[in-house]
């Protein structure tokens, strides 16, 4: 695979003079984790179905990588070839990236929600060689859905199913054998490891333009956005962190990943979202930081105050992905003793804003927090003039953890010669620098941290028989934070419902979390003289109907 992280090579001079990119990669955090504390715990990783608990120290966490990193050379898998990941918080998440990252090979996260539609396009699009997948996980078989794709996938060598009972198990080919031992491995796990600029992450977002995004990241620039987010949030080799948020997000990727190994502390992973297991795990493993979306911040204060089990070593919980509720915040104060920070932040960049740790409460819920170091931004007209503090625009980013680029989308890049990333976010920013994240110039509606490519929906129902005009807004949701809503014009002698919609888009294979809860049926829609759909107009619509 060639790729073309063209926003690379332009800074890097500049970042590394000014000490904000680190030029270190994951293999020197593990490395130097295995010299300073090679019997710490590292990983202990939770399948809330099964009960079944692993756990890893880092002496066993490098092993067991340089394992499967000649595993994969065995399968073929060398510098710059794409290993694509859909599983859920598994080990087995966190060792395959760490083993490509031993061969120079590129990991792509794929959130386990995505089905036969988001599956066909990413897999050809990054060329990956190698899938990994569960055989079920949740009563759903990837194995059989990935084997189907496969005749449509030139590129795809190798299906690795984790759980699998058969020659192309991960555990027949990846992580039972000793490969390790084998007389070639010193060769083949040094010959190609990456250096700091090259890609080593390429993960997709939901973007408006119909077609999911391939971002590239180097080690260079996650780690720039990890150091300063650890530090502002006083994280260390003592902290134990708790991911349930996936792995295959940013999120999870880079603070439930990478960050603990980059800070010599402990990961504790869940699979599944059950609140009753996370308190049970954060008293059992002393857990001291998580970071979710609102509705995980919702259930955990809920189950803490219907079971009386507390949650002393949770220091803090990092709340992003949609606005917190100010009630919200007062009370998982009070149940959880624990301080709620608001960030906000992108699958380019990482997390981008945070309040800080001693900032009022009130923060929280008002804002979405500032810029991390390394990090500038600005809010802007149409004309690209920055506006004063308090008005709502446009906002623009320059940071050193700016992505690389979108694989093979070099158009749609959206940074400028001066390296401004267009966020396609509306913001204001008060006097003291803290923004508040007012709307989105990017039809995306984010439901419970879970991006909807509405653009992608929208065209699917345009192939309902009995739709004529159709539009997807959001519409709020307590808990969630959004939920998405179809507004449709039926066709002349057709009636449209909500159920005949939901089983329409399951036949094309829409992951559930992207089909509409709502549908409104109208005569016609608002639209400008150019005829097109005025959206603001449908939310207000919506608003008032809900209210």
């Amino acid at each position: 695979m060639e790729f073309d992280a063209v926003l690379l090579p332009p800074r890097r001079a500049r970042m590394v003079a000014q000490g904000l990119w680190h030029e270190r990669t994951i293999n020197d955090e593990l490395d130097a984790c295995v010299a300073h504390c090679p019997d710490k715990l590292a990983l202990t990783a939770l399948q809330v179905e099964q009960g079944v608990t692993t756990r890893f120290t880092y002496r066993e966490m490098a092993s067991m990588a340089d394992r499967i990193a000649v595993g994969l050379s065995r399968l073929g898998v060398g510098r710059n070839d794409v290993v694509a990941c859909q599983l859920p918080n598994w080990w087995q998440f966190t060792l395959v990236y760490l083993a490509c990252s031993r061969i120079g090979a590129v990991m792509n996260p794929l959130m386990h929600i995505f089905r036969e539609r988001e599956l066909s396009f990413m897999l050809k699009h990054g060329e990956a060689k190698v899938a990994i997948v569960p055989k079920t996980f949740r009563g759903f078989d990837f194995e059989r859905m990935v084997i189907a794709l496969r005749p449509a996938l030139p590129d795809l060598k190798q299906i690795v199913v984790v759980g699998g009972a058969g020659p192309d198990s991960f555990e027949a080919l990846l992580s039972g054998p000793a490969w390790e031992k084998e007389s070639d491995a010193h060769e083949v796990l040094t010959r190609s490891r990456p250096g700091p600029d090259d890609v080593t992450q390429m993960i997709y977002t939901s973007g408006t333009t119909g077609e999911p995004k391939g971002v590239m990241h180097s080690a260079n620039t996650t780690m720039a956005n990890i150091i300063p987010y650890a530090q502002r949030l006083r994280l260390g080799a003592d902290d134990v962190v708790l991911m349930a948020s996936p792995m295959a997000h940013q999120t999870g990727f880079m603070y439930g990943l990478m960050m603990p190994i980059m800070l010599k502390a402990s990961a504790v992973l869940q699979d599944i979202w059950e609140p009753k297991q996370a308190v049970e795990s954060i008293r059992a493993e002393r857990v001291s930081f998580t970071m979710a979306s609102t509705p995980f911040l919702t259930d955990l204060a809920r189950t803490v105050t219907e079971t009386g089990q507390e949650v002393p070593s949770l220091r803090t919980f990092l709340c992003a992905g949609a606005p917190i509720p100010g009630p919200l915040v007062e009370q998982a104060r009070q149940v959880l003793g624990t301080k709620i920070v608001s960030a906000w932040g992108m699958t380019e960049n990482g997390a981008v804003t945070l309040i800080q740790l001693d900032d009022d409460d009130v923060r929280a819920a008002t804002t979405d927090g500032l810029p991390l170091p390394g990090v500038e931004l600005k809010v802007v007209d149409e004309n690209d003039q920055v506006l004063p503090a308090g008005q709502p625009g446009r906002l623009l980013v320059r940071s050193c953890s700016n992505f690389g680029g979108y694989l093979r989308r070099s158009h749609l890049n959206g940074t400028d010669a001066d390296d401004w990333f267009d966020t396609g976010d509306l913001a204001r920013m008060d006097a003291q620098g803290y923004i508040r994240i007012t709307g989105r110039s990017k039809d995306v509606i984010i439901r419970g941290g879970e991006n909807i490519p509405v653009v992608e929906i929208e065209s699917l129902l345009y192939r309902h028989p009995g739709i004529a005009m159709a539009a997807i807004v959001a519409y709020a949701d307590e808990r969630l934070g959004e939920r998405a809503c179809a507004v449709v014009v039926p066709r002349p002698g057709h009636s449209v419902d909500l159920p005949s919609i939901v089983q329409f888009l399951k036949a094309q294979k829409v992951a559930i979390q992207y089909i509409p809860e709502r549908l409104v049926v109208r005569d016609a829609m608002p639209s400008t003289p150019s005829g097109k759909i005025q959206k603001f107009k449908l939310r207000e619509l919506l608003r008032e109907t809900l209210t």
